[in-house]
């Protein structure tokens, strides 16, 4: 991706009571009769939908929130010079979103007016070797949570002063002498227990007490080039050649419960910036949201959904064939996981404008982008799977599904879309598809060309039903006529 780490092309998150009330809004228990639950709340984040990129720290890409709806919508453009895969929302009702700027590759944090959009105020953030900032959570506090190039944990607060908003780092953990020299972190999630998890480019995966300093690690020696997910007691993390669930010693130091390997494919794929699987663990299923967790591989010419119990990862509940609608298939995308469901959104061929540096050559070099989606459900029994449906839709962003009103938004793409065409005459547009069947069911025009360029990011919808998308240049705000 341009301009970014890998961590921030991903699709690659949902506020709580303070507006719940507002118009449009959906309680977070009023959960969807035939998706759902959504995974626990981690105490230490905000709401569920709105903590994380990828909603909630289970990263299950679902919503309590009802989004923007198919009637008339009206969208709003806030230029922030800055591609921006992470927007999140606290209890006070102000969207944060963690940005890197065009010009110069800077991590910087935003904060914007709920009203209407304005960026109310910035902090740029130090530069690693990664091109940017990576992933980030807002805690049960309003602080949004990320590492700095420098290798700092930061909570990083915004506060209104009698000159206005201000962010400023209001926590600083070192983590630089627990990584080996030159290593990156490229995710974190909150446990239970108080303690921060990460996991490094170089494969190295931890935990950080923030309040002693202590940093607890264990090295896999794989890569990883995705954010990690966690439920009580649980954390997966994906590498370039297994998927990995975890628990904690006593004295904080990560134990593996379990590794289960998949098949990574010949090569990276066109529409993949790295050779493995492109998604963040989810954690998902129909009783409380924790009972399973998922992955896709890198097989050819199909890649594989594979569904594992937490419990119990050494036989897979299913590995299944998806995307078949075209001659082949891959994914830079989480998936969406929800009660006995799975989507997976195609990225193959996706033309993303750069790609990390030391990323190996695609097999084959290009390809066309043809979008699609894939819907899987887990069988009651949760002894097998099956496709429930194949779509066609061209899907340029992850799409996010609501269990406020059983809709799946996203943001289309139709036109040229080559390298030059998806930054030039490509028309990109706000759509909602119906889960039950896959079909786009609204559409409306947003824009042509990088001002409205997605690059597969994954929007964030309010309590209010405001749908945040970030974009190449910065955040597009979609509210009901």
């Amino acid at each position: 991706m341009p301009f970014l780490p890998r961590a921030l092309v991903r699709p690659a998150a949902l506020t709580a009571a303070l507006l719940g009330l507002v118009a449009g809004a959906v309680s977070a228990s009023a959960a969807s009769p035939e998706y759902g639950p959504l995974p626990p709340r981690n105490p230490a984040t905000a709401a569920n939908g709105t903590a994380t990129m990828h909603g909630d720290s289970a990263s299950s890409d679902t919503t309590p929130y009802a989004g923007p709806g198919t009637g008339s919508v009206t969208a709003s453009r806030t230029a922030l010079a800055s591609a921006c895969p992470t927007v999140v929302i606290g209890d006070d009702g102000y969207p944060v979103t963690l940005c890197t700027t065009i010009f110069g590759q800077t991590p910087t944090v935003h904060l914007l007016d709920p009203g209407n959009g304005a960026d109310l105020a910035s902090l740029a953030l130090p530069k690693g070797s990664l091109f940017g900032g990576v992933y980030a959570y807002l805690d049960q506090d309003n602080a949004l949570v990320a590492v700095d190039g420098d290798d700092n944990l930061l909570r990083i607060g915004h506060h209104r002063t009698s000159s206005g908003w201000q962010l400023t780092v209001d926590q600083s953990t070192p983590l630089a002498s627990a990584l080996p020299e030159g290593d990156n972190v490229v995710g974190l999630s909150p446990g239970w227990n108080g303690h921060i998890w990460f996991a490094t480019t170089g494969g190295v995966i931890g935990t950080v007490d923030t309040g002693t300093g202590a940093v607890h690690t264990i090295s896999t020696g794989e890569e990883v080039q995705n954010s990690i997910s966690t439920i009580p007691g649980r954390t997966a993390v994906a590498t370039a050649h297994a998927l990995y669930v975890l628990t904690e010693a006593p004295d904080g130091t990560p134990q593996i419960s379990w590794r289960a390997p998949y098949d990574r494919g010949p090569a990276r794929k066109p529409g993949q910036l790295s050779w493995g699987t492109g998604a963040t663990p989810s954690f998902f299923g129909p009783g409380d949201g924790t009972e399973y967790v998922t992955i896709t591989d890198n097989a050819a010419p199909h890649e594989n959904l594979l569904v594992y119990r937490v419990a119990d990862g050494t036989t897979p509940v299913c590995s299944i064939p998806v995307l078949t609608q075209y001659a082949a298939s891959g994914t830079e995308d989480a998936v969406i996981a929800s009660g006995r469901s799975v989507f997976v959104t195609n990225t193959y061929g996706y033309p993303y404008p750069a790609l990390p540096a030391g990323a190996p050559a695609s097999q084959p070099s290009s390809a066309s982008f043809d979008g699609g989606l894939t819907r899987v459900d887990v069988n009651a029994e949760g002894t097998g799977c099956s496709v429930v449906w194949n779509s066609t839709v061209k899907s340029a962003a992850l799409p996010r599904l609501s269990l406020g009103d059983n809709k799946i938004y996203t943001v289309t793409v139709t036109g040229p879309t080559d390298s030059v065409g998806a930054q030039t005459f490509a028309s990109y547009a706000y759509g909602v598809l119906d889960p039950a069947t896959g079909k786009q069911i609204a559409r409306t025009a947003l824009g042509i060309g990088l001002l409205f360029n997605p690059l597969q990011m994954t929007g964030t919808t309010g309590p209010d039903g405001t749908l945040y998308q970030g974009t190449e240049t910065g955040v597009v705000r979609i509210r009901r006529s």
